[in-house]
């Protein structure tokens, strides 16, 4: 049976990769179905990875005029005639903004007893599990398909032997916010100084957000020349274009950001650095994913977002050196 099906997720872009598996499992579900993510403006590139999403709404919930954004949201999700509404959250507003949208199915997190009574269901928000998972539980009220991992609209490129593909960087916002989440940049470079060294073939890229940690490494590195390095800073326009470079290297190696669901998605070896958010809320529990933290046993590591909004002055979890960085791709 068709169904008009409006999703709401608001957060990052690795928070709509994150929820992906999920509006897949309703599109097998209802395969004749149209389905609208309503999501932030600076997440909208999730629909050049995925032909799952027939429509966008942007709504700018973490600019100046909020309400104003929400209350529009409310007038395009009653003019859309929806059948089902689905929402991610553990705000005690979202079933209020739910029910205020008149869609006649109305499912999200249970937040409480106005949570029961305003939606048609509600599913227990479990955070203790990997993110993808989490979202899923939103639609086992609607279907029995389980898609456990993000499926991306990139054909994989063929794989270049022997190379590493370095995306050190994380957004510009986390770091204006004072969430720290990976090493400095001269960590980056020795990096890469030791893995050219050891022959490897690495290729280097980063987005706009980027800039600074690029030209920092370039700075740090003497293998610029080097047959072994190449520097595809600024090539890749789009996060298509990002995918199609991650499914065509050997190994990537990169911070808790964006880049790493893509990955997971196209099932490319991928490394991850680690340092106060948790490893096994962020990746699957896989071969294919290797975490790589610090041994600096912090009694409160995973703390960001768990017990703080900010990393700490220490950061001792991210005082990982390069050559332990640089042994783990060498494994």
């Amino acid at each position: 049976m068709d169904k008009n099906i409006l999703a709401i997720n608001f957060g990052g872009i690795g928070d709509e990769i994150f929820f992906l598996p999920a509006l897949i499992s309703l599109k097998k579900e209802f395969p004749n179905s149209k389905i609208t993510l309503a999501l932030e403006p600076r997440s909208k590139s999730v629909k050049d990875l995925t032909d799952i999403i027939d429509d966008l709404f942007l709504i700018d919930i973490k600019g100046k005029n909020k309400y104003l954004e929400l209350l529009k949201l409310i007038f395009l999700a009653r003019k859309g005639k929806f059948d089902i509404a689905i929402s991610s959250g553990g705000n005690k507003f979202i079933s209020i903004l739910l029910w205020l949208t008149g869609i006649k199915k109305r499912y999200g997190y249970d937040t409480g007893n106005l949570s029961r009574k305003l939606l048609t269901k509600v599913v227990p928000l479990n955070k203790n599990q990997y993110a993808c998972a989490m979202y899923h539980d939103l639609v086992t009220p609607l279907t029995n398909h389980r898609t456990h991992l993000p499926e991306v609209n990139i054909v994989p490129q063929p794989k270049r032997p022997n190379t590493v593909l370095i995306h050190p960087g994380v957004s510009k916002v986390s770091v204006q916010k004072g969430c720290i989440k990976t090493v400095g940049a001269e960590v980056w470079a020795q990096t890469v100084e030791l893995l050219v060294k050891n022959g490897k073939h690495v290729i280097l890229a980063g987005g706009p957000d980027d800039k600074d940690c690029i030209e920092t490494i370039l700075n740090n590195i003497s293998c610029k020349e080097s047959e072994n390095f190449e520097n595809y800073y600024g090539k890749t326009r789009s996060m298509r274009d990002l995918g199609e470079l991650i499914s065509s290297a050997e190994k990537f190696l990169c911070s808790d950001s964006a880049p790493l669901h893509v990955a997971v998605a196209l099932k490319t070896k991928t490394y991850v650095i680690f340092g106060p958010t948790d490893d096994k809320k962020l990746i699957p529990q896989s071969d294919m994913v290797i975490p790589i933290k610090a041994n600096d046993k912090c009694p409160l590591k995973p703390c960001l977002w768990e017990r703080r909004l900010t990393t700490c002055d220490t950061i001792d979890c991210l005082k990982i050196t390069a050559e332990d960085i640089a042994a783990k791709v060498m494994e």
